[in-house]
């Protein structure tokens, strides 16, 4: 895993996206969809909103996402899998960058079709506790007419990310404002942050 950590990592250095075929394997990426597709099913995934944990808007005009947090308590073999891999990269990033993690927390996302989160960051203007964003798609055989695509704004440009399956991008928190394109098929993914 090591050489698919350094990957988003270096991939991160060049251009500020961290980009990283096969982050999660293809494996633990099909046993992550059922579970959000069980959830989904169940009714147990909630309106996404925008705000900080004390004020949360929900805006279906801003993003129309639903959600659903992972946590090790829920005792799930395959999201404790999860966690132990972003415990490996953390550890890995720490060492080699000395980028000061100390926790993180991720979602299960769903957009539906003809759902979209238009343009924002990620970090909360009163606490800067998240210092890098992170995103691991869960959609096999996604084709470029699915639309869904993640469009970072750079200072100069867009650039427009594919949510296919396996994949992992990682950002900046502060830095980098972005947005999810509107959907033409069920886009799945885990998204993130690493907090200091």
């Amino acid at each position: 895993m090591e050489k698919i950590f350094d990957t988003l990592i270096d991939s991160f250095i060049a251009d500020k996206v961290g980009i990283a075929d096969g982050f999660l394997s293809t494996s633990l990426a099909q046993h992550l969809k059922e579970n959000l597709a069980k959830l989904y099913t169940n009714q147990l995934m909630l309106s996404a909103g925008t705000g900080n944990e004390k004020v949360v808007n929900h805006d279906k005009l801003v993003r129309s996402d639903v959600i659903y947090w992972l946590d090790r308590s829920h005792n799930n073999q395959y999201e404790n899998d999860f966690f132990d891999l972003i415990d490996a990269f953390v550890l890995h990033l720490n060492s080699t960058c000395y980028t000061g993690i100390t926790g993180y927390e991720f979602h299960y996302t769903l957009y539906e079709k003809g759902s979209f989160y238009k343009k924002h960051i990620d970090q909360f203007q009163q606490n800067g506790s998240r210092a890098y964003s992170m995103v691991m798609y869960l959609n096999a055989d996604w084709k470029q007419n699915d639309g869904g695509e993640l469009r970072i704004h750079h200072q100069d440009s867009e650039q427009n990310i594919s949510p296919l399956n396996g994949k992992s991008v990682f950002f900046k928190s502060s830095e980098l404002a972005h947005e999810v394109l509107v959907t033409n098929e069920p886009r799945m993914s885990i998204t993130g942050w690493l907090k200091v």
